[in-house]
């Protein structure tokens, strides 16, 4: 690598990794046998420019297929001007064969449906919101000199795992107000007394017979005395 890191590249993916989780950067050092200057400068660059893995292997590949060498920088540089950045992925779910066969046969059933229809329909779901960002793998783009300038600045809690269980229900015509579900997790007996009753059985009359609810099958959901409750 450049003097820049002062270390092969294997070696400099070994610093950042001990300091990934969560070691000192003395430690570090005395782990790796290098000078702190050169880790301080390894860390400054990994948080500012993210990880460079891929790049490293779009530069492999490049030279085993062309026989053409060039730096990762270049592979980065190429990539922005492309206007291709490193981005964290969306997350989801894994499907199974089961989820996918119901998701059909639903869309099966619904395809005719027009707005008239779907206006009848309640969308619901709950879904927690974290008060902290736990990851250390936030960067953030800055100049040189700006390390401690407040907008460059992430707080975080004392108190890990912080964050709120909210409750919402929408349609085309609206949406329900947004419940948040305090002091300790959703039963059966809470999301009949605390959402179905003061929320839905209200967004229900509004619309008429033709009302439809739509939950998933989270065990509260599907908790006896709620389903009694839906048919009644």
């Amino acid at each position: 690598m450049s003097q820049q890191s002062d270390l092969p590249e294997s070696m400099a993916w070994r610093v950042i990794g001990r300091l990934e989780s969560r070691q000192t950067q003395r430690s570090v050092v005395e782990a790796v046998g290098v000078a702190r200057s050169v880790v301080a400068r390894l860390w400054n660059r990994f948080q500012e420019t993210g990880n460079n893995r891929e790049c490293y292997a779009a530069a492999k590949q490049l030279l085993l297929a062309t026989g053409r060498r060039v730096s990762s920088q270049t592979v980065r540089n190429r990539l922005h001007e492309g206007g291709l950045y490193a981005r964290r992925p969306m997350v989801c779910i894994p499907l199974t064969p089961r989820h996918r066969a119901a998701r059909r046969r639903w869309t099966a059933e619904h395809r005719d449906w027009e707005q008239h229809d779907w206006s009848q329909v309640l969308f619901t779901d709950e879904s927690r919101f974290s008060l902290e960002c736990d990851t250390r793998r936030v960067i953030v783009w800055r100049d040189r000199g700006t390390r401690n300038n407040p907008a460059f600045v992430r707080e975080r809690s004392q108190y890990r795992r912080a964050g709120w269980m909210v409750w919402g229900g929408i349609s085309i015509g609206g949406h329900t107000d947004l419940h948040i579900i305090r002091n300790g997790t959703l039963t059966g007996r809470r999301y009949a007394d605390e959402i179905l009753r003061p929320h839905v059985i209200p967004y229900a009359g509004a619309i008429g017979d033709s009302f439809v609810f739509q939950d998933d099958n989270a065990r509260p959901h599907r908790a006896r005395l709620v389903e009694n409750m839906l048919e009644a």
